[in-house]
């Protein structure tokens, strides 16, 4: 029995892939066997149905713990696929010899429990992990190790398995397991099984095995039975299940974390598909994304990015033009110099956002087969390129739609996030979303297939349990206003019922009057989608009035923190209030505010904001207004307490600059509080000042400092044009006027005119 045929690749490289496609069509193997979980062995036959569409993945997970999870990814180009699709074209066995998932997630959690253990321990030197084909680039020279992985093997013709292999052996010899301590128990498996498979197909004709080039030394390496066993001897277990998921060439990439990735698939995507001419294809597909940016490219722009980058190849002696001198070429040439167009290029082209298939019937949680459902008959198909979705709850399907998506942000499942609308619409009949299927997202839906086998009875379930277990207030009331944005009627009375309870038990002002926004949100909402809301009208009205009743005392001896806290909640609660369709709990809630605005003992910037609100809602004069500044702003005020008293009135991007620029009544008394304060003091306000004003746009702190320095409130310049503004005179100025008559005629396309002429 002669030893297996091991062709050692890289797990992801167009390269490798041809040539083991190559190296299979020469040696016609009776099985291949394959560097993987072998608990896939059954889902191989998906591989071949013509819905299954690279990149994909195998999740591996454990049954009662679905977050503890592995993904082992599979793109068109990687030679594992190249091989898998070969033994199933020509009918030879497929068998993956890799340590079982279900020893390895065991591993991974006894690994993480005693990385815990010894948290804070320094970690010894030989527990930092070698990068085999990093210090094989270091050594032939080069600095970039994918560059290098590029001139070996993606660009030329040749087979380099035997030299690669040769090359492992050299760093294992110097290196031993490189910090990969556990690929020992995996390499004795993984010579376990060739001996299996040797048994059971030798006399059929040779084994093929495709693995990383790393453990092509172990795999060679004489050893016994007796010695592998042991090896593999009290390994922990764990039950696991095992399917095909949608992978995403960004998933793929280095950046995403996953440790076996590559910087550019996109970019080997290509190299893999393209029948020839790799460079001048790829160069138009750059041209294409260009024009469809509105950037002008031409013809003549490929031709010289292409001589370009072949240029650069050869004056750096590398054997084709590579990722680097394309990319180099088009900076040059397509780009004009600016790398701004080269973010979308390296985001669109270079990693890419191809999003895999996989057939109906791979194996799934009841959960997914739910949502597959839901998704394709509301035609919301997973991206992994990012998308806008504006809805119009007024319509069927759009109020579907929302209803899904809150329902998966409830389970825990962000595949859409709430956007602003990008109509510009503030209307409670619209809604925005930005959609984006992550492949971490299938691991979520298993766990969340613990909650239910619909969508909507595991976010029922689910939304049930977190109302009984939120330990704030306010977490109720976001639920509750969830639950109608889901249309969870069915969840709705326990959520009401904790709501009830908490809010009665409830002493807190700060806490009733943080969880009063969301409830009021829910029962407008709520109507939008034609919910019942009546039982939470009566909730709603029974929180404000205790926030009405507690509020003035709560708002006393506070610190600034504190009062800043507090503050917030009066802005919520006053929008609140504001939706409320109630005039007897507005009434009160103005009496409140004014007991808060004319109150000593609260808190500056309290006051400060109370007075504004009242004089935005006309319920407070110009003169009453200017009494109070005056009070707050006396010289027996602290300036610390008067500096938070104008933070409240004219701050927090409430418009106030705009305020202060129309009435300079109230400019005049700060800007003669400011002048009156002590150097000292000033100090110590400053900060706080500065967090004011610099708050302002531009042109509102322009002309608020044009009022201070002629003197607001001076009727000087004012006076003198008859009582216009500066800058307005009392007729037109003709000389003024014509000197933009070229301008505006170069606008309009008519040509200037040299001595500019009449209209």
């Amino acid at each position: 029995m002669t030893g297996p045929l091991l062709l050692g690749v890289r797990h992801h490289g167009p390269g490798s892939a041809r040539a083991v496609r190559r190296a299979l069509d020469e040696a016609a193997p009776a099985a291949v066997l394959i560097e993987g979980p072998p608990e896939a062995d059954a889902l191989v036959p998906l591989a071949a149905e013509p819905d299954m569409r690279p990149p994909v993945a195998l999740l591996a997970h454990v049954v009662d713990e679905p977050g503890k999870s592995a993904f082992w990814p599979f793109a068109e180009f990687s030679p594992e696929w190249v091989a898998i699709r070969w033994a199933l074209e020509h009918g030879a066995p497929v068998r993956f010899i890799d340590l079982p998932a279900a020893h390895s997630l065991a591993l991974r959690d006894e690994e993480a429990q005693d990385e815990e253990a010894r948290d804070g321990e320094p970690r010894h030197e030989d527990s930092v992990r070698l990068d085999p084909l990093g210090v094989l680039a270091e050594t032939a020279g080069y600095d970039d190790a994918e560059r290098w992985w590029e001139d070996v093997v993606e660009h030329r013709e040749g087979d380099a398995f035997a030299a690669l292999g040769e090359a492992m052996g050299a760093l294992r010899e110097s290196y031993g397991d490189g910090g990969h301590s556990r690929d020992l128990v995996r390499e004795a498996h993984m010579r376990l099984q060739i001996r299996s498979a040797q048994r059971e197909f030798g006399s059929g004709g040779e084994v093929t095995v495709v693995c990383g080039a790393w453990h092509v030394p172990a795999l060679r390496e004489k050893t016994t039975v007796a010695a592998d066993r042991a090896l593999l001897k009290g390994l922990p277990k764990a039950k696991v299940d095992m399917t095909w998921v949608p992978w995403t060439h960004r998933r793929l990439a280095r950046a995403s974390g996953y440790g076996a990735g590559i910087e550019s698939p996109g970019w080997y995507g290509h190299l893999f598909g393209v029948p020839d001419r790799p460079v001048e294809r790829w160069l138009t597909k750059v041209a294409g994304l260009l024009r469809a940016e509105d950037r002008i490219v031409s013809s003549a722009h490929v031709i010289e990015a292409v001589r370009l980058a072949e240029t650069l190849a050869v004056m750096r002696g590398r054997p084709l033009a590579g990722l680097t001198e394309t990319i180099d070429a088009v900076r040059a040439v397509l780009c004009e110099g600016s790398d701004v167009p080269l973010a979308l290029i390296h985001d669109r082209l270079v990693v890419g956002d191809d999003l895999g298939e996989v057939p109906r019937s791979a194996p799934a949680v009841p959960l997914q087969r739910d949502l597959t459902k839901l998704q394709r008959s509301l035609r919301l198909k997973p991206a992994a390129l990012e998308k806008e979705l504006d809805l119009d709850l007024r319509g069927e399907t759009d109020a579907a739609r929302s209803r899904l998506l809150h329902r998966l942000r409830l389970l825990g499942i962000a595949w859409g996030e709430p956007a602003r609308s990008a109509r510009g619409s503030t209307g409670t009949f619209r809604e925005s979303w930005r959609l984006r299927w992550e492949p971490e997202l299938s691991v979520r839906v298993a766990e969340a297939g613990v909650w239910g086998t619909t969508v909507l009875a595991a976010a029922t379930a689910k939304t049930e349990t977190d109302a009984v277990g939120a330990s704030a207030l306010a977490d109720v009331t976001a639920l509750a206003e969830a639950c109608l944005l889901a249309g969870l009627a069915d969840a709705l009375p326990t959520v009401m019922r904790v709501l009830a309870d908490r809010a009665a038990l409830d002493a807190d002002v700060g806490h009733l009057a943080q969880a009063l926004p969301a409830l009021v949100r829910a029962l407008r909402y709520g109507d939008v989608r034609g919910t019942d809301t009546a039982a939470l009208a009566g909730v709603a009205a029974g929180l404000a009035e205790r926030v009405f009743v507690g509020l003035p005392p709560a708002c006393a001896g506070l610190d600034a923190d504190a009062a800043a806290a507090l503050r917030g909640h009066v802005d919520g609660v006053h929008g609140a209030v504001a939706l409320l369709e109630d005039a007897g709990l507005r009434d009160r809630w103005r009496a409140v505010l004014r007991t808060l605005a004319g109150r000593d003992s609260v808190a500056g910037v309290i006051r400060g904001r109370c007075a504004r609100i009242l004089l935005d809602e006309g319920e407070l004069s110009d003169d009453d207004t200017a009494r109070l500044m005056g009070l707050a702003l006396s010289p027996g005020t602290p300036p610390g307490e008067a500096a938070a008293w104008i933070e409240g009135f004219v701050g927090g991007g409430s418009g106030g600059g705009l305020l202060l620029v129309h009435d300079e009544r109230l400019l005049a008394l700060v800007d003669g509080w400011l002048t009156g304060v002590s150097g000292d003091a000033f100090t110590d306000v400053l900060p706080l000042l500065r967090r004011t004003f610099s708050a302002y746009e531009p042109g509102v702190r322009r002309s608020l400092g044009e009022l201070v320095r002629r003197g607001p409130g001076s009727s000087g310049a004012a006076s003198a044009m008859g009582g216009l503004p500066p800058g307005f005179a009392a007729d037109l100025d003709p000389a003024r006027a014509d000197a933009v008559l070229p301008v505006v005629r170069l606008l309009l396309g008519a040509g200037a005119s040299a001595g500019g002429g009449d209209g």
